[in-house]
């Protein structure tokens, strides 16, 4: 006999970094943290600051939740709203859908009320004027006003995908104008070291570029090498 599919499967308990972790990629920019990460972890580019940041806060970091809903449904965001930490970022799974909004102004706002840091979903979002009111964060891939059901099945705390990126509660979302960062739970402690070679390294090239650095010294090097061959054409 095959059971029936139940409405909504929560995963307990839910991982969760420690407040130093977390503390960590506070004001931290995602470029750092991707650099940290080898280069990688980035959310594809169309996931964007609501509004592209212009009326709303564009910085956020915190850990995931996620929520895992089909295509058009919410039921899982809102079931994820009674597990939110203070300091979480709802992480929602559309799965790709463009059709409709993954959640509006009144989703955004008990995600506040609860103290979420953010928001961060693979499809579109509305009621862009009552989500500026609320004043939460949020990354999305643009505005449309049509409504999602709330029928289900779906998932909270399991893994998601977004963006091309996997992600699980308890892994670090690290989000501003430039995009989303996704750090693996069981990498958190990694990043965080090296995070602190990535700034030194990034002040120093900077404070070398308002000097009237050129072209970096690792290209010049290469260009006098014999790794570079020049061809001479009439």
């Amino acid at each position: 006999m095959i059971e029936d599919t139940p409405l909504l499967t929560i995963r307990v308990p839910l991982p969760r970094p420690t407040e130093a972790q977390i503390a960590a990629f506070q004001g931290v920019p995602t470029g750092f943290v991707a650099d940290a990460l080898g280069g990688g972890g980035a959310m594809a580019a169309n996931i964007k600051p609501l509004g592209d940041g212009r009326d709303l806060p564009f910085v956020a970091a915190g850990p995931a939740l996620t929520a895992d809903n089909g295509p058009a449904d919410i039921l899982a965001t809102q079931a994820a709203l009674a597990h939110i930490r203070p300091g979480d970022i709802l992480v929602s799974s559309a799965a790709g859908h463009q059709g409709c909004a993954a959640a509006g102004d009144r989703v955004i706002g008990m995600l506040k009320n609860a103290g979420g840091a953010g928001f961060v979903t693979d499809g579109p979002m509305r009621d862009y004027a009552g989500i500026v009111a609320v004043g939460l964060p949020a990354w999305c891939t643009g505005l449309i006003p049509s409504s999602p059901f709330a029928k289900g099945p779906g998932k909270v705390g399991f893994a998601v995908q977004v963006g091309g990126q996997q992600v699980e509660t308890g892994d670090m979302i690290v989000a501003d104008r430039d995009g989303v960062v996704v750090v693996p739970f069981a990498r958190i402690d990694a990043v965080i070291a090296r995070l602190a070679v990535v700034r030194e390294l990034e002040e120093a090239l900077d404070a070398r570029v308002a000097q009237g650095l050129k072209v970096p010294g690792a290209i010049v090097e290469l260009l006098a090498s014999p790794a570079t061959r020049r061809i001479e054409k009439e």
